[in-house]
């Protein structure tokens, strides 16, 4: 059996979006709760959850990538650059075949779909871009953080 060590860690959370933050308002107790912003609620008999707040993409990657891809993948890759940074790794030629990535969703970006169809429903089929597909699939996160990082080992979802 080979033996794994976790040198860095990375944090996008309600309640800091990075390691720092959110362990500093885990310990102060305070929640990440609060009226939903990310879509309208009007209709829902709840409007309170724990969304990700100031949370800018593009500080981790490409406006392109950002605009492609669904928001927890945005949230991987985040959260798996500053775990390389805290760990201090550069994955190069020589480890990259060793570095695997392994993330757990339990939907992955099935919000894509979910705005994909309304999109459908109000313009026409037309209107819903390529990437809807492969920005809903769960093993998105898992294979765009290997993609983004160079990562050539082991990916799993």
């Amino acid at each position: 059996m080979t033996r794994v060590f976790i040198t860095g860690m990375g944090a996008i959370t309600p309640i800091g979006n990075n390691v720092e933050t959110f362990w500093r308002n885990l310990v102060a107790g305070q929640s990440g709760a609060g009226r939903i912003q990310q879509f309208d609620t009007k209709d829902m008999p709840y409007n309170i959850a724990c969304e990700v707040k100031d949370f800018d993409p593009t500080d981790y990657m490409d406006r392109k990538l950002a605009r492609r891809v669904a928001r927890c993948t945005q949230f991987g890759i985040a959260a798996a650059k500053q775990a390389i940074a805290d760990a201090d790794l550069t994955i190069d030629e020589r480890n990259r075949d060793d570095i695997g990535v392994l993330i757990a969703t339990g939907g992955g970006g099935i919000s894509e779909i979910e705005f994909a169809t309304e999109e459908m429903v109000e313009r026409g089929w037309k209107t819903v871009g390529p990437f809807v597909v492969p920005a809903a699939m769960s093993n998105a996160v898992s294979c765009l953080v290997s993609i983004e990082t160079q990562a050539r080992g082991p990916v799993m979802t």
